[in-house]
């Protein structure tokens, strides 16, 4: 059975208010049709009846679990933002996310990093895993990485990803083909 996983796409980073907009990630976005992209690949999953995951990124309240070392983290306290259950770590409003959609919370880059979603997906018989993610070079290239080496078949849907630039969002393209196969969303087909 394949899944979908649709990670970070959350207002804190592709939302023009969000404090980590500023980026790139807005613009890429906007640049790319990336939400248009994405929810192409999200009715097509809905249409095949098949599963689809939200992985959002959100620390506890009182920070506890943010790694505060982390080049990439660190300040989120500092900056107040990316606290589970605020606005900052909601799913964007462009992207159609329904209730009834299984939604993941990582305190870490990686969507497999103790969240418990290798588990829900061997519970749901998932094999292959599909990838939309923001940014690609971090959380998308991330979760192929895990879920290649839990065993599922990996495929990354390059233009329902995006990245602060071109530059990066290339760069991790062009690698991961060594773990996954990498299609647009008009070569899906389940």
């Amino acid at each position: 059975m394949k899944a979908l996983l649709v990670i970070d796409f959350i207002n804190e980073i592709v939302d023009e208010k969000g404090k980590l907009s500023g980026k790139g990630y807005v613009l890429f976005i906007r640049e790319n049709s990336t939400f248009e992209k994405l929810n192409e690949a999200i009715t097509k999953f809905r249409m095949a009846n098949l599963p689809i995951i939200f992985v959002c990124l959100a620390f506890k309240a009182d920070y506890s679990d943010q790694p505060k070392s982390s080049p990439v983290f660190g300040k989120a306290h500092e900056f107040g933002i990316l606290s589970e259950g605020t606005w900052s770590t909601e799913v964007h409003a462009s992207v159609d996310k329904k209730d009834s959609d299984t939604v993941i919370t990582k305190n870490r880059v990686s969507a497999f990093h103790n969240t418990g979603l290798t588990k829900l997906l061997h519970d749901k018989g998932v094999t292959d895993v599909y990838i939309c993610a923001v940014a690609t070079d971090l959380a998308g290239e991330a979760a192929a990485r895990s879920a290649h080496d839990y065993d599922f078949k990996v495929t990354v849907i390059a233009d329902a990803c995006a990245a602060a630039n071109s530059v990066d969002h290339q760069k991790s393209l062009a690698f991961l083909p060594k773990i996954a196969t990498v299609i647009n969303v008009a070569d899906l087909h389940l």
